[in-house]
């Protein structure tokens, strides 16, 4: 298999808590939360703000459909590869580039290589993040009884705002970190996302019983100044290469350039290994609730002990993932975290071979021995999808292979309750565990042992 050239130049990696505490990981923390804060609004704040004013469940039930542009993003993903947004010249000329910054293909030959401060990255960070922080703001001021087609506009606007934040901000996490940082900067990501989930959560919903909604809102929106910040500080990282210059090469470009890499046969492979890695580990939880109540588990047990040591366990999965993948490499740490992922699956086949007899202890012991292992395959997996992609056309594959990732979760995952009925718990989850076993077997040719990278 031909690897992609890397963005960066290679260079030992660093180790330790080097490793961890750095600028680069700093603003994958800054990232992160600002990418999660907004999917949590939507989630959390906006469905308390509508029940609270006196909005049915069926149409709460239906503003779930308003998610539909964090699946439909990579569609719109090549005009954030091709286009830079106009922003002010303030912006755009106040600062010098750092030594080795390298041009964007279709910057203005009037002005200065120098001083151009924001490229085609930063510039939709920036405009996606403000129009984010204004449409959530904008919500409070209007009652979802009374205006609820305001309020679905509003939802739709913050969702297709965050999707195509989202897009932009994996593509320059990618640009932004090598190949050996890549698992532990997207570990980071990922925990600062589920932290962002808080403010609108729990912090939004207490600030609900003593405040107006106006200013609940306005409260929540101002989080996102810390990312806003962050973009405007930051520098546009570099690249080699010239992005694509027309519309149609944003299209063309990243797939012609992704089959012609390894050929048709080596593409089919990666994608396969894409759509199977994670296949039984996704299809192993999408049920987990279900699975602790027919054991006997009280709702309040559920409350206590899984959840807690399932988030607990899932956050030192990841950064433990991350850490260990600097000194193994990308390739070796599928290998390992794979593993790891199938034995942890097969600890749900022993609780259910417990039956109603099992203990809270067991059950946490589970649930955390899944979401350590799900963490360690999460971690490899993103940064195996990062280091696949071409530096030139980042957000549209990197859009597409997580958008070709999270099939499993609303596709395969429907049949689980069929397949749960006809074969019982404990054959279920044996089968989630043979079926990681196909991404492993493509291992050899996607990412061989050998390949230390």
């Amino acid at each position: 298999m031909q690897i992609p050239p890397q963005i960066t130049p290679p260079q030992a990696p660093v180790t330790g808590w080097r490793a961890l505490f750095n600028t680069r990981m700093l603003i994958c923390v800054f990232l992160g939360f600002t990418s999660g804060l907004p999917l949590f609004v939507l989630i959390n704040l906006v469905q308390a703000w509508m029940r609270s004013d006196g909005v049915n469940l069926k149409q709460i039930g239906l503003f779930t459909l308003i998610q539909f542009p964090y699946t439909w993003k990579f569609v719109w993903a090549p005009l954030l590869d091709r286009f830079v947004p106009s922003l002010p010249a303030l912006l755009r000329r106040g600062r010098r580039r750092p030594p080795g910054f390298a041009p964007d293909a279709d910057a203005d030959t009037d002005a200065p290589a120098s001083r151009r401060r924001f490229g085609r990255r930063r510039s939709w960070m920036l405009l996606t993040q403000v129009l984010v922080t204004g449409s959530i703001a904008a919500m409070g001021f209007f009652s979802p009884r009374q205006e609820i087609w305001t309020v679905a506009g509003l939802a739709v606007a913050v969702a297709f705002f965050s999707a195509s934040s989202d897009v932009v901000i994996d593509a320059y996490r990618r640009e932004l970190l090598t190949d050996r940082e890549q698992g532990l900067g997207t570990a980071i990501h990922v925990n600062a996302y589920k932290i962002a989930g808080l403010v609108p959560g729990s912090l939004a919903l207490i600030l609900a019983d003593h405040l107006p909604w106006s200013t609940v809102f306005m409260i929540t929106a101002a989080f996102m100044l810390p990312g806003i910040v962050m973009t405007l500080v930051v520098d546009e990282p570099v690249v080699r290469g010239a992005p694509p210059r027309t519309l149609r090469d944003a299209v063309v470009l990243p797939f012609r350039e992704f089959v012609e890499r390894g050929g048709w046969r080596n593409a089919l492979l990666i994608l396969a290994f894409i759509f199977l890695y994670k296949l039984g580990d996704s299809m192993a939880t999408a049920l987990a609730t279900s699975f602790y109540l027919d054991l006997g588990f009280t709702k309040t047990q559920i409350g206590l002990v899984a959840k807690a040591s399932s988030l607990w366990a899932s956050v030192a999965g990841g950064i433990l993932g991350g850490l260990w993948l600097v000194r193994l490499g990308i390739s070796r740490g599928l290998w390992v975290f794979g593993v790891a992922q199938i034995v942890s699956t097969l600890g749900f086949a022993w609780l259910a071979a417990q039956g109603p007899g099992a203990t809270p202890f067991a059950l946490g012991t589970v649930i955390a021995l899944e979401a350590f292992g799900a963490g360690l395959g999460t971690a490899a997996f993103t940064a195996y999808i990062a280091s696949t992609t071409d530096e030139r056309y980042t957000a549209t594959q990197f859009a597409l292979f997580t958008s070709l990732a999270s099939v499993p979760r609303t596709v395969a995952n429907a049949g689980t309750g069929y397949i749960v009925v006809q074969t019982g718990w404990f054959h279920f989850f044996v089968l989630c565990a043979v079926l990681a076993v196909p991404g492993m077997l493509l291992l050899p040719k996607v990412a061989p042992w050998r390949n230390a990278r």
